[in-house]
């Protein structure tokens, strides 16, 4: 069903990337934006997880350069029956995470330096089951090429504010072409916005399953919550298509963005994983699972490794 959901998705944002061809370059326009999206389409399956590491400034770990980290993510794949996946750490104060890859077997998970130094050990193992969920529910793929489209679609627009509409290929002119700058990032969120909000309720749900306990995601998302809003991440400003991919949006209030945001209402989530704690009552505090378990340290705080 995932898989279905995907290739509606790809026809839609290369329905909306013709459009914005079509605008810029009328007919040749739009076909030659129909080959690029056939093009970037194709490549956003097999790349567009290493653009988006490779955008946010990650970097790959093991159990040697991280070895805390690296166990817990283990022992929570374990639980979830997932391979284990490639594990990165971006440098970034902003205590946030995220998920990517096309299939559960080419997945990767990437937390900030934030997010270790500043949660709980249980904290961070909320978030990083939350983010397994994600790769389980194969959210990933859809996730990572949406990030991609929208930012192509979003270049392709201001491409067009400079270059479009001054012959005659384009049939709309320069207001025309000026329109589509605006209108289209904004076509692009909403679609960002689709994708993302029931995903995360989702992931929220399945993720307090393979940590054992919902109560670490709630409080996670509450630090995190308080914290994006004082810490800017300046590698999601400047990239704001891949804000979706984020499991708290890493965008300023500052920006516009916040007017379309991809994510449901923080304190819902939480709401609705203190109502899941209530079925987990019986269970113990620390977290097993097949393979191994998470521990428990007290709430004591990072860094942690």
């Amino acid at each position: 069903m995932n898989y279905f959901r995907t290739a509606i998705l790809l026809a839609a944002m290369t329905a909306l990337f013709m459009a914005v061809g079509a605008v810029i370059g009328g007919q040749a326009g739009m076909m030659i934006a129909f080959l690029v999206a056939l093009a970037m389409n194709a490549f956003s399956y097999w790349n567009s997880d290493k653009m988006v590491l490779r955008m946010h400034g990650a970097r790959e770990v093991d159990e040697a350069s991280a070895p805390g980290y690296y166990a817990m993510v283990r022992d929570l794949a374990a639980n979830a029956g997932l391979p284990m996946p490639r594990v990165y750490i971006m440098d970034n104060d902003q205590p946030n995470a995220f998920a990517t890859g096309r299939n559960p077997e080419n997945a990767a998970v990437a937390a900030t330096t934030g997010l270790l130094n500043a949660l709980s050990e249980e904290e961070v193992a909320g978030v990083m089951a939350h983010e397994l969920a994600h790769i389980k529910n194969r959210d990933t793929l859809t996730m990572t090429i949406t990030a991609t489209i929208a930012g192509a679609i979003s270049m392709l627009a201001n491409f067009g504010m400079f270059f479009g509409g001054r012959d005659n290929n384009s049939p709309f002119g320069f207001f025309g072409v000026i329109a589509v700058m605006l209108i289209s990032p904004i076509a692009a969120a909403l679609v960002q916005m689709a994708v993302s909000r029931s995903r995360e309720y989702e992931a929220d749900k399945l993720g307090a399953q393979i940590s054992r306990n919902p109560l670490w995601l709630a409080s996670a998302l509450e630090q995190m919550s308080r914290l994006t809003r004082q810490i800017p991440n300046m590698a999601a400003e400047r990239n704001p298509a891949s804000a979706h991919m984020f499991i708290i949006n890493p965008l300023s209030g500052a920006r516009m963005d916040k007017l379309f945001s991809t994510h449901p209402n923080t304190q819902n989530r939480i709401a609705r994983l203190k109502e899941m704690a209530h079925e987990f009552t019986s269970a113990p505090r620390t977290a097993t699972g097949r393979g191994g378990s998470v521990p428990s340290t007290g709430g004591t705080r990072g860094p942690w490794g």
